[in-house]
């Protein structure tokens, strides 16, 4: 067991290079705004999918879906939304 968790580099053992400046991830605002545009129109379509497989669920097979994929789109909500 310690033979495995020694042959385990360690965080310290990266050369500086790769632990500056140069490894983390940096974003715009532009980008930020639009990853997070995307989370709502992701959300909104979830939210859309759960109000029509409720009210009128002879409407999924209108727009191409499976009543398996709706299901799958909709557990992807958050727990307190579903």
């Amino acid at each position: 067991m310690t033979k495995t968790l020694a042959s385990v580099p360690h965080h310290a053992a990266r050369p500086a290079a790769q632990v500056g400046r140069a490894s983390r991830r940096r974003y715009s605002l532009a980008s930020l705004q639009s990853m997070i545009a995307a989370w709502r129109e992701q959300t909104r379509f979830r939210w859309d999918l759960r109000r029509i497989s409720e009210a009128n669920p002879h409407l999924i097979d209108d727009i191409g879906l499976t009543k398996r994929q709706v299901e799958e789109e909709i557990a992807k909500l958050p727990f307190w939304q579903r």
